[in-house]
């Protein structure tokens, strides 16, 4: 019975759906290549219009207003960096919580450089005018690419493999904001307050250098040489946050 209603919901989309749709991604995709060619985040629909040979007022009838489109193009972000973020975490054993951080840390590097615009607009200057919502598909999105980047983390300790931080010391400003936002940002109530500024050691890391590379600011060195710093300032996240490396 379930099986049959299952096969009834999945209808095929009718035609005025998949143009509709197809428009949709045409709109996103347009929007993402203004954002390259202009060097900036911020959107205009008569911009796009004039792209796509619209009027600024038939893009209205696919998205309310500019952000409406912005948090449609945040929450793909987010969601696109999550799956390269799980697609790589679960190509490593689950009790190698190290190379599982390692493959995310190159994963996140990787989809930073490859997806520059995707990238700029979850991580970069913050677009004028736009406040990113904290409910729906963007905050779900959210905590999809964050609970991926933090896992390895709650993996290590669950198997006992998670050491203590070099840095124990956690300021009491930091201590008062994660007793009060510990639990529904990292799932895991037990994380010791010192783990978890060590995990935000390691996001700094890993943000700073990706950030560092994709906005030009490292390319004094060869592509060789970013990829052995990388490689390096990786492991000596998980040496100082405590995930075993030997």
């Amino acid at each position: 019975m379930s099986v049959m209603s299952n096969e009834s919901e999945k209808r095929t989309p009718t035609r005025r759906e998949r143009v509709r749709a197809a428009t949709i991604d045409e709109i996103k995709a347009t929007a993402l290549r203004l954002m390259h060619d202009q060097g900036s985040t911020d959107l205009r629909f008569s911009d796009i219009a004039r792209e796509m040979g619209m009027t600024a007022p038939a893009l209205y009838r696919y998205f309310g207003d500019r952000d409406e489109l912005l948090s449609a193009l945040v929450a793909d972000a987010y969601n696109d960096l999550a799956d390269a973020v799980e697609a790589a975490r679960l190509r490593v054993p689950v009790d190698d919580p190290t190379g599982r951080w390692y493959a995310v840390s190159r994963a996140f590097r990787t989809w930073a450089n490859s997806e520059p615009q995707q990238f700029a607009l979850i991580f970069g200057p913050p677009v004028p005018g736009f406040v990113m919502p904290e409910e729906g598909p963007v905050a779900e999105a959210c905590t999809r690419a964050i609970t991926g980047l933090k896992a390895y983390f709650v993996e290590a300790l669950d198997q006992g493999k998670l050491g203590r931080p070099l840095i124990r010391d956690v300021d009491e400003s930091l201590l008062g904001h994660l007793k009060d936002k510990q639990e529904g940002m990292i799932d895991h109530s037990d994380l010791p307050p010192e783990t978890f500024q060590a995990i935000l050691h390691c996001w700094s890391a890993l943000y700073g250098f990706t950030s560092l590379e994709a906005y030009g600011h490292l390319h004094f060195l060869t592509e060789e040489a970013r990829d052995a710093l990388f490689a390096s300032n990786m492991r000596l996240a998980a040496i100082y946050s405590g995930l075993p490396t030997d």
